[in-house]
């Protein structure tokens, strides 16, 4: 959608999320950003106010769904949603040990059960309205599971998939879905990384990308280019072959 007036963004607080909210402030913009960090997400809706834009920022727990249904509908009927971004994420991996039933479960919670309790309220008023956009934070892990990070490349997996199919569902009727899978981003997240990230990008420069793309209505939005084609190609490849490739990946933290 070109020129948003009014956008949603979850786990705004640092990252992808915070850039994205920065890079859309500007006014006549309304944010409605939710995150964690009380603090961090203050500084970020600071930023977003000195740039233009008016700021409705709250705490919400995204894994719970009837919290975030309340609040996503309470900021449609402030000013109705031009576009939702499910950003929140959270990641871990097998680093130390293996990884932990409470690990995976919490990472799905969040990067999975959070995207739909999110995105399946903003998109039924949407539906109502014949008019708006969601956008899934997936990632380029979501194309082949990872087996230094188990639950989070699954969950990323999952959210590509969900998108995939909703977007059939809700083009008949006026609302556009995006699925954004970015490579290596410059992120707290990344920054616990102690191996080499191929490509790594600064989270300005992909917030732009994504903002670019998402104006462009793309179904699908997988940067950088030349990583995408990597993991492509790694699913063309028989699986004893990628089984080994991968294997040799180092494990997340």
């Amino acid at each position: 959608m070109r020129n948003p007036r009014s956008i949603l963004i979850t786990g705004a607080t640092s990252g992808i999320g915070a850039a994205l909210a920065r890079d859309y402030a500007a006014p006549g913009v309304r944010l409605a950003l939710s995150g964690r960090n009380e603090e961090r997400l203050d500084a970020v809706a600071a930023d977003a106010r000195a740039a233009g834009a008016e700021v409705e920022v709250a705490l919400v727990d995204i894994t719970d769904a009837e919290a975030t249904g309340r609040w996503v509908e309470a900021m449609d009927d402030r000013q109705p949603l031009d576009l939702a971004i499910a950003n929140a994420g959270i990641s871990g991996g097998t680093f130390g040990g293996g990884e932990s039933v409470a690990q995976a479960n919490a990472i799905f919670a969040t990067n999975l059960d959070g995207v739909v309790n999110t995105l399946h309220p903003a998109a039924e008023r949407m539906v109502v309205r014949g008019r708006g956009q969601i956008a899934i934070l997936s990632s380029l892990a979501g194309f082949r599971g990872i087996p230094g990070a188990p639950a989070y490349s699954a969950s990323k997996v999952a959210v590509r998939a969900w998108g995939d199919a909703m977007r059939g569902r809700l083009k008949p009727h006026g609302v556009t879905v995006s699925i954004v899978c970015p490579g290596f981003i410059r992120t707290p997240m990344t920054d616990v990384n102690k191996f080499p990230m191929p490509m790594l990008m600064e989270v300005d420069r992909a917030a732009s990308l994504i903002g670019h793309r998402l104006a462009r209505g793309h179904a699908l939005i997988a940067f950088p280019w030349p990583m995408y084609l990597f993991v492509r190609l790694m699913a063309a490849l028989p699986r004893p072959m990628t089984d080994y490739i991968y294997g040799r990946m180092p494990e997340k933290r």
